[in-house]
């Protein structure tokens, strides 16, 4: 730890911003006092603003700063290397985004559209590039969707698609349709949302874009309360991220999980029973254990005595404690309070 403590000093000396990032777990990790962290921070912080590509290492001060509860303090380094830059529009830009980037990131989607809308304009009247104009507005939309104004983020997205589908992007055209589609689905237009999926399931796409299209009808689905389809479009996207990517499938699997529970505490034990075995038989480990003792479980609560002793036994095959311990919340008798006046 001696030597990590002398490069990182060297590394600060010399205002060697790369080594800096390499060494910044394993020193930051090192420091024992709020003191001294928040002293070290301080000073590297000074450096990073000044260096070439600076992003990175903020994004890790920020979030040592957002541990501290000091959220404030790792985006007020942003604004310093942003206000730094204003006379290079580009690089003024660049700035502008990721500080938005961050508000974002940190849950502060106010600042992050006051940031968005200053980068806009200096895009539309400086810059002058179509394609991160129509960048810059579909982030603005999320967040005004984020802060629950979704007829504000449909007329902002909406602007970002024809863009994209003007300049012929059609990676971005398709996001921005599926963005569309679920902003549609949290105002309950369920025939718009279902649309616009269809229009990117019809088109040539990337797997992720695919996978999270059906994750959107899904919702569509379920918001119609058609489960068994809402269950069919979460199979096609799990069995199509399989093969994609760790990340995007345990991003799939959590929201089936989360599906369920829904449907747990909504008491739909049925529905939820008669679909199990279409994702058990995907699986050749314990995962098919555990979607099948959560169709007994479902039995089970619906008042099917037998089902239990077939619930224990699966139970007792899942060998995966993450996917045991799901089984043990849901299998839990909810408590109820009542208050009598």
């Amino acid at each position: 730890m001696a030597d990590v403590k002398v490069e990182w000093g060297k590394a600060l000396a010399e205002k060697n911003c790369e080594k800096l990032l390499e060494l910044f777990d394993d020193y930051i990790d090192s420091i024992e006092t709020e003191d001294e962290l928040r002293k070290e921070l301080e000073q590297l912080g000074e450096v990073a603003i000044h260096c070439d590509d600076p992003y990175d290492l903020l994004h890790e001060i920020a979030h040592v700063y957002a541990h501290l509860d000091d959220i404030e303090a790792g985006t007020g380094l942003y604004r310093k290397v942003a206000e730094a830059r204003k006379a290079e529009p580009e690089e003024y830009a660049t700035a502008l985004y990721y500080l938005a980037d961050a508000y974002e990131h940190f849950g502060m989607p106010e600042k992050a559209i006051e940031t968005y809308e200053e980068l806009l304009k200096l895009e539309e009247e400086v810059l002058k590039n179509e394609r991160e104009i129509a960048l810059t507005l579909a982030n603005m939309a999320v967040n005004y969707d984020e802060l629950g104004e979704t007829e504000k983020a449909i007329e902002l997205m909406e602007r970002a698609g024809d863009i994209f589908e003007r300049l012929g992007d059609e990676k971005n055209h398709m996001i921005s349709l599926l963005d569309l589609a679920h902003f549609r689905y949290e105002v309950r237009d369920y025939d718009a949302a279902e649309a616009l999926i269809n229009e990117v399931l019809r088109s040539p796409r990337e797997d992720e874009i695919e996978i999270n299209a059906r994750l959107v009808e899904a919702e569509i689905f379920a918001g119609r309360e058609e489960y068994g389809k809402a269950f069919r479009a979460i199979r096609d996207a799990l069995v199509k991220a399989i093969n994609v990517s760790d990340d995007i499938f345990g991003l799939v699997f959590d929201t089936l999980v989360d599906f369920i529970e829904g449907l747990f505490n909504e008491g739909s034990y049925g529905v939820v029973a008669e679909n199990m075995e279409s994702f058990a038989e995907l699986f050749e480990d314990d995962t098919a254990y555990f979607f099948r003792a959560i169709a007994e479980l479902a039995r089970w609560k619906a008042g099917d005595e037998e089902a239990k002793k077939r619930f224990d036994e699966l139970y007792s095959r899942v060998e995966n404690e993450e996917l045991r311990s799901v089984l043990d919340e849901w299998k839990r008798p909810k408590l109820s309070l009542s208050l009598g006046l």
